[in-house]
């Protein structure tokens, strides 16, 4: 198989499994909703929930629409002009997806523990309920900060094709894992990112704080020390929950916080340390306003 072959394979691993990958998720959703129905969790405000994370694709999507083609030129245009150039086989398709969920970790950790990009992050994490639909529940800002952290696999000389397969297939891993109907799977807990782990990472509760990270695999968890078992069901949500299923709420709750906080503060270095420290960071370690 010559490189343009390999080029159109990764190319619709790439794109047309992610739109196979959807059609997975949103059957998995209605089979999660049914399960809501049956465990008795479905009620107003439970379907109300859904309703607001299946919303948050809208102005996701519009944003994503409108920097996609940008992202792509960028991509392309660093390509042409690196002097270095990892070929194109199926080892280097296989070294970039491992990359790329690495890329994955290391964003989901930033995002977390810098403020700045948990404007973006805490939508996805500010739904009380965990099921397929939560997975669905995206910032606008979010296709920004993930093209910002794979600009270095481009730097480092592999097509922009297969970045963007490793990028899209983390992406496309995360819809099944976002359940509570799936319990623990054995051996396979070692080594991959299950709906056992993921819970733990939506967890509002001090012991599953900022934990579990991975994408497709848990291993830089265990590594980096950020893994954490599952010992009961979690409560889902931010920990400080806002309380409303409005879209333009779910949007923009943590910016007046952030607002709130810059105007207060007393100097250019503590407005420094809001923005790119941790969200519960206040100056002398005071509590953070509720």
């Amino acid at each position: 198989m010559d490189t343009t072959q390999l080029l159109q394979y990764f190319e619709f691993i790439g794109f047309d499994v992610y739109d196979w990958a959807l059609v997975f998720g949103g059957l998995f959703l209605l089979l999660d909703i049914a399960d809501d129905i049956l465990e008795k969790r479905m009620d107003k405000k439970h379907f109300l929930e859904i309703l607001a994370n299946l919303t948050t694709q809208i102005p996701y999507y519009l944003i994503e629409l409108l920097i996609f083609g940008a992202y792509v030129y960028l991509a392309f245009y660093i390509y042409a002009y690196i002097p270095w150039k990892i070929p194109v086989t199926v080892g280097s398709a296989v070294l970039v997806l491992f990359l790329a969920d690495f890329t994955y970790y290391v964003e989901h950790f930033c995002s977390h523990r810098i403020r700045l990009f948990w404007l973006a992050h805490s939508v996805h994490h500010s739904s009380p309920i965990m099921n397929v639909s939560t997975a669905f529940r995206f910032s606008m800002f979010d296709p920004i900060v993930s093209a910002l952290f794979h600009v270095p696999l481009f730097l480092m000389g592999f097509h922009p094709i297969l970045v963007f397969m490793g990028e899209v297939a983390v992406q496309a891993y995360q819809f099944w894992i976002h359940n509570e109907m799936i319990g623990k799977l054995g051996p396979l807990e070692w080594i991959l990112n299950t709906p056992s782990h993921h819970r733990v990472h939506h967890g509002s509760d001090e012991k599953y704080l900022d934990k579990n990270y991975g994408g497709i695999l848990i291993i830089f968890d265990r590594i980096f020390g950020t893994f954490q078992e599952e010992e009961e069901l979690p409560t889902y949500g931010l920990t400080t929950p806002i309380n409303t299923t409005n879209p333009l709420k779910v949007q923009f709750f943590e910016f007046p916080i952030l607002f709130r906080d810059l105007w207060k503060a007393n100097s250019w270095s503590d407005r420094a340390k809001y923005l790119f420290k941790g969200p519960e960071w206040k100056p002398e370690n005071k509590p953070r306003l509720k």
